[in-house]
């Protein structure tokens, strides 16, 4: 059955009616981000099925936010955004400036997808700035509730960053050990990797240079740059 619109005359009841099924905004969010393919679009969401993610996609080619191209020889799918989708761009970076002012991280971040934040680290390490040879990294998380609490990430020269989460049976370089709230709030720029080791919630060991250059080797978001965010512990901070 459809659901019924609000019937309310004001153009943000129409936006928000338009855009209101759960996953459509994380949905556009990730393929803003890159991701084309329904598997990438799946992974960097995390928490949403295959039939679910079907749906949504298809309900969103209907309303004409992304067009759904086949190459016919090889039967490859990409799912692009329409220019009324990249429209909603300012309105999404608005929404997420005020995010990050306004939602405390504790509750921003509460129990965020560790396998998601793994593959979509992929994009945040930035690998000019990592030695020219193949990089291994170990990433622990003690207090993971996932199937998983140790990922591997490695970066070889003029490849794609390879994520995975059984042992590759490799030397590693530099071993990473966070809580999943303490590197997630690093990435979002809600913290800072200084600031999580004297917390004792952040610890790096292996190759010195690795670890002492983690701040230009990781990305952090864009919008931990905004005005007034409000960062991990704050209120802990000011309450001392």
């Amino acid at each position: 059955m459809a659901r019924k619109p609000y019937g309310i005359i004001c153009p943000i009841t129409h936006a928000c009616d338009y855009l209101e099924p759960r996953w459509t905004l994380q949905i556009l969010s990730e393929m803003w981000a890159g991701a084309s393919r329904f598997n990438d679009i799946r992974r960097g969401i995390g928490n949403i099925s295959p039939g679910l993610l079907s749906r949504r996609l298809k309900e969103m080619e209907a309303k004409g936010l992304v067009e759904r191209i086949e190459d016919r020889a090889t039967g490859v799918v990409d799912y692009i955004r329409t220019d009324s989708a990249i429209d909603l761009e300012p309105a999404m970076n608005a929404l997420a400036v005020w995010a990050q002012r306004n939602i405390e991280a504790e509750v921003a971040i509460c129990e965020p997808n560790l396998s998601s934040l793994m593959w979509k680290m992929r994009r945040w390490i930035v690998r000019d700035a990592l030695p020219r040879r193949r990089i291994v990294m170990r990433f622990h998380f003690p207090d993971a509730t996932s199937d998983f609490d140790t990922y591997w990430m490695i970066a070889a020269p003029d490849a794609e960053i390879d994520m995975c989460c059984s042992d590759p049976k490799l030397d590693v370089d530099l071993y990473v050990d966070s809580s999943v709230l303490s590197l997630t709030s690093i990435i979002l720029g809600r913290t800072t990797i200084e600031r999580e080791k004297e917390a004792e919630a952040l610890f790096l060991s292996g190759d010195a240079l690795l670890a002492r250059t983690m701040s230009r080797w990781l990305h952090v978001s864009d919008y931990g740059q905004a005005e007034g965010v409000l960062m991990l512990r704050q209120k802990a901070r000011q309450a001392t």
